[in-house]
């Protein structure tokens, strides 16, 4: 099976986006077939033994529109341009559109609304008739002309048995002018057929709804700036070192191994490892981080950000697509283009939608004609149906708000995979957290130090421990440089395996450092800290004793401590009534501990990697929508079992096709920000989609005549398209104000 994402031409509605979809899941061999309104791309899966691409394209066309295979890297500079250009030619014929319409209803409209309004006798409607309806006919065309996309996709989306927004506007329209020309030739037999000209309806519909597309495409614009922010990242240029000098070079050129330089205040062109040099980098848009990121020697750095300070070598290690900024590009575009289920049942609706209201509008004006009513009435009411209802709301009502969520959640760090994780987000009912690197620091820190001299205690320690590799060592050591203590210089010493270390200095002192067993040996006296030790274990704090000349300075408590956000997260997770468990394969007293500091409300130790599944599935049975939080690696099976999985961790390092869901920070307080923007954006598609099918469900009967017998009331076609293009604008701008909301 082969995926493969085409840019598909003259979609207007959902009507086009569910034919586009109909008519390439009928393909023997098609598996998967999911067009995305907003951006104007179709994904699809097939059996490459069955289907080609020029098999897809035909079919595409045939369906009354254009299709292109997207390439892997395909440059979306360009492409970006000929949009812009294609917007600053629409708007000019918007311009003169409006105008031309304007002048119409003052001609048609302006003496039945304003009486004493001064209308030159030549186009006057009493006293020359015939160059009145003229002068409408002129004014009409050129409107027509400008808005000719809506006419030609429209019958020929008819024609192709796919009728679509398009073809409610043409048919209405055309309808209208048709009628009105008949009617204009007509007022030489008798001038009373003056009152029956439509050409207003025509023209005004035309221009409104060109209108409300022109501000839709700005505002869907405005929906899809993430990715092309994102994109801008990518530097043209790199000065790539090599021992001939410093070249100006395309990045494109640039291999794995190679050498760039970077100077202050500007991008770093792709992934790699600093080499030499030191400086701080703004990762803002890539991870979401808002301070500078501190860089040194070894430091791995992400192509895209930028270096604020200092100047370094970086050994390029990615280029191309297996860069982290690709990825993210790539995973941001797979999660606007794939539907969440919420979209399908949309979508579903709306692809029917058209031929039903066609047959509404149909069947209205065939009724109003049975009863009596002369034939300018029933078009009005068939114009009417034909405009009001276009489905333009309820095909963008889902997408946009995908389409912003996940852009919001990009730009602070937090990546969806698709609208289906998105929309299973926010009925979450348990988080389980994976315990070490998640909700711990992942790293042994010197928790408590406890003696009569903490400065003595701490530089006996270093010491001997500056000397060993081990992580308890380093956690001594940092805590030693950070408290800026000096140590003397142990010269012999005698690394113990299971027991600690014993060394002496110039001065012959002779210093200890290590378990019980160690002070036995020694024979020194530990008993006035014995009882505080064992108080620190319990909790799951390794103790290291401490001895100078046979003596017993103190204990130093170490332990893997919680990160800072951890207690709040949890604590915020329970009030959005979520139940938070601490999964891990530690010790039980060294999780428990961790699970009273944080206040989970379940903890859950002694699970090897290939039990935690078991675990989850266990939640899952229970009924429960399961996210597990983990590092993306060595939780891989339980990132996989549960409904949404979690990886979090810095963005460099993640591995992100492990999860639905990647925190490019290494914080967890991004799982209650995913979680809420998902509550928002599914919060934001229900009233997207309540306001668009109430929007059709209130306004066809009204435009169909229902409240004329009871109160003379009629929906006059202009209303009906101003009503249609407010709905749309409605929906995008409501998805726009996603934007707002702080996660």
């Amino acid at each position: 099976m082969k995926e493969e994402i085409y840019d598909i031409g003259g979609m207007h509605c959902a009507a086009c986006s569910s034919a586009v979809e109909r008519v390439t899941r009928k393909m023997d061999g098609v598996s998967e077939s999911e067009v995305n309104l907003p951006m104007n791309r179709m994904r699809i899966v097939y059996d490459e033994s069955k289907v080609t691409p020029e098999m897809i394209i035909k079919k595409v066309e045939r369906a009354g529109f254009t299709a292109k295979l997207r390439a892997e890297e395909e440059d979306v500079k360009p492409q970006k341009n000929n949009e812009e250009n294609e917007l600053k030619n629409e708007k000019i014929s918007l311009w003169i559109s409006v105008i031309m319409a304007g002048l119409l209803l003052i001609v048609s409209m302006g003496q039945m609304m304003f009486p004493n309004m001064p209308i030159p006798d030549i186009i006057s409607m009493d006293k020359n008739p015939y160059n009145f309806a003229i002068l409408q006919m002129l004014l009409t065309i050129p409107v027509l002309y400008l808005g000719k996309k809506f006419f030609i996709g429209g019958f020929n989306s008819l024609f192709h048995g796919n009728p679509n927004m398009d073809t409610l506007v043409a048919v209405s329209s055309t309808a209208s002018f048709l009628f009105s020309v008949v009617m204009t030739f007509l007022i030489g037999k008798d001038t009373h057929y003056v009152h029956n000209l439509y050409f207003e309806s025509a023209s005004v519909v035309v221009a409104l709804v060109s209108v409300g597309k022109y501000l839709e495409a700005i505002n869907k614009e405005k929906t899809t700036n993430t990715i092309t922010s994102l994109m801008k990242l990518n530097p043209d240029t790199a000065l790539l070192v090599d021992e001939n000098g410093t070249w100006e070079v395309p990045v494109s050129k640039i291999k794995t191994g190679d050498t760039v330089l970077v100077k202050p205040g500007t991008q770093i062109p792709l992934d790699g490892i600093i080499k030499d040099g030191s400086g701080s980098a703004d990762e803002s848009m890539l991870t979401g981080e808002s301070m500078p990121v501190e860089k040194k020697i070894g430091d791995e750095v992400i192509g895209g950000s930028v270096l604020v300070n200092g100047a370094i070598y970086v050994t390029v290690t990615a280029t191309g697509s297996d860069t982290t900024l690709s990825k993210i590009i790539k995973f941001v575009e797979d999660a606007q283009g794939k539907k969440a289920p919420i979209a399908k049942m949309a979508d579903k609706v709306a692809g029917g939608f058209v031929p039903v209201v066609m047959a509404i509008a149909v069947i209205s004006a065939v009724i109003w004609l049975l009863v009596g009513k002369e034939f300018s009435f029933a078009l009005k009411i068939f114009t009417s149906v034909l405009v009001i209802a276009c489905p333009c709301a309820m095909g963008l009502a889902t997408p946009t708000a995908t389409i912003v969520g996940t852009g919001l959640g990009a730009s602070k760090g937090i990546l969806i995979r698709n609208g289906e994780a998105l929309e299973i987000t926010h009925s979450v009912k348990t988080v389980v957290f994976d315990k070490t690197g998640t909700v711990t620091e992942g790293k042994p820190s010197v928790t408590e130090i406890i003696g009569e001299n903490n400065t003595q205690i701490l530089s006996a320690a270093y010491a001997l421990e500056k000397l060993s590799d081990h992580p308890l060592s380093k956690a001594i050591c940092d805590k030693a440089k950070e408290s800026d203590i000096t140590a003397p210089e142990v010269k012999k010493f005698d690394n113990i395996t299971g027991k600690g270390i014993v060394g002496n200095d110039d001065a012959e002192n002779e210093y200890a450092v290590g378990n019980v067993k160690l002070m036995d040996e020694k024979n020194i006296d530990i008993n006035d800290y014995r009882n505080k030790a064992q108080e620190l274990e319990k909790q799951g704090k390794t103790v290291v004793y401490i001895a100078e000349n046979g003596k017993a300075l103190g204990i130093i408590a170490i332990a893997d401590k919680i990160k800072t956000d951890a207690k709040d997260t949890i604590s915020q997770l329970k009030n959005m009534g979520v139940k938070t468990v601490i999964l891990t394969g530690d010790n039980r007293a060294a999780a428990e501990e961790i699970g009273r500091q944080c206040g989970a409300d379940e903890v859950i130790s002694e699970v090897l990697p290939t039990e935690k599944a078991e675990v989850i599935k266990k939640y899952q049975e229970n009924g429960d929508i399961v996210m597990m939080v983990g590092d993306g690696i060595n939780d891989a099976p339980a990132l996989t079992q549960a409904d949404i999985g979690c990886a979090i961790g810095n963005g460099s390092h993640i591995a992100i096709d492990s999860a639905q869901i990647v925190l490019m920070k290494n914080d967890v307080m991004d799982v209650v920000r995913a979680i809420r923007l998902s509550r928002y954006t599914i919060a934001n598609i229900k009233q997207n989609l309540f306001w668009a099918f109430c929007y059709n469900t209130l306004g066809i009967p009204v435009a169909a005549g229902v409240l004329y017998p009871a109160f003379n009331m009629l929906l006059s076609p202009m209303i009906g398209a101003l009503a249609m293009s407010l709905s749309s604008l409605f929906v995008v701008s409501n998805a726009l104000r996603l934007k707002t909301k702080k996660i």
